[in-house]
């Protein structure tokens, strides 16, 4: 991922902001008793380095799928932001989904960044009656605003919202700073997305502090976190963000997208969400099943 992407670690503050004054409107008269739900996972199946990690030594590619399911119960589906899937696609994502597992598809980039959202109604129907076919299986699909799409276009967004179907969830991601510089603009997002029924995606990156925010529009949250390959930071920032989930769900947070992205490769994924698992579980007295991590043999060593 290119999005942020710094090498400049030591300069970064990875301090977590606090939330806007909206975030008190979801919470309002929220039940904090009842016991959230949390999907937890990364953005690919396709990883030949996690063979004798946490997919068998004889695992072959074809199989790498039917592996990841039965030690995540979600991903971030980025295939479909370069194309729609195909039915034969579809058919076998289900096949291989575990039950509760939730596949979160990202809106094709030709409706996002290539059409920005104008004249794209035929796609966006292709691509809607594709995901939906997912059944029990969708998670929370979402939409990815490209750096460009300013508060500007706002109009251009409720539009395209507003003809989604009611019974959707989508999320959307903001990557243009304007959203958040002025309080009264982002309140006002906020509210237009809330009005709308529709969530907000927080995307935590090393080297866009500026798009980083903790607000949300419902009481569901879909978290992007882009690690730097297994650098210590990566484990600090996990430990405050879960420290703001446990005030979150004692608020009454009741639904949480948590995608783990390793870095460039995604190589140290599998150990970075383990790590999120055991905290989540520990600090938030939550019970998500953890992934069974192998040790990597090392070619030519006999111990």
């Amino acid at each position: 991922m290119d999005f942020g992407k710094t090498t400049n670690l030591d300069t970064v503050n990875f301090g977590l902001p606090p939330g806007p004054a909206f975030n008190a409107r979801v919470w309002s008269g929220l039940d904090n008793s009842s016991h959230p739900e949390v999907y937890i996972g990364g953005p690919i199946w396709a990883n030949k380095d996690y063979v004798g990690k946490i997919y068998p030594s004889n695992a072959k590619e074809k199989d790498f799928l039917h592996y990841y399911t039965r030690q995540f119960n979600t991903i971030e589906l980025n295939l479909t932001h370069y194309q729609i899937p195909t039915p034969a696609m579809l058919d076998k994502w289900k096949q291989e989904a575990t039950p509760g597992f939730r596949y979160c598809p990202k809106f094709p980039q030709v409706i996002s960044h290539e059409r920005m959202l104008v004249g794209t109604e035929s796609l966006t129907e292709e691509f809607i009656n594709a995901v939906l076919s997912l059944e029990e299986f969708l998670g929370m699909p979402f939409l990815q605003l490209p750096p460009s799409f300013g508060p500007e276009k706002w109009p251009v967004l409720e539009t395209y919202l507003k003809r989604l179907p009611d019974d959707l969830d989508v999320a959307v991601e903001f990557r243009h700073p304007d959203w958040f510089r002025k309080a009264d603009v982002w309140q006002r997002t906020l509210e237009g997305l809330h009005v709308l029924h529709r969530h907000v995606v927080n995307t935590d990156v090393a080297g866009r502090r500026d798009v980083l925010h903790m607000g949300l529009s419902s009481p569901t949250l879909t978290l992007r976190f882009i690690a730097n390959e297994g650098h210590p930071t990566d484990y600090s920032r996990a430990d405050a963000w879960v420290q703001r989930l446990k005030a979150w769900f004692e608020k009454g947070l009741q639904t949480a997208y948590l995608f783990i992205h390793g870095g460039a490769e995604n190589d140290t994924a599998p150990e970075l969400i383990l790590y999120w698992i055991r905290e989540l579980n520990k600090h938030c007295g939550l019970s998500l099943k953890e992934p069974v991590l192998q040790p990597k043999v090392v070619q030519g060593s006999l111990f």
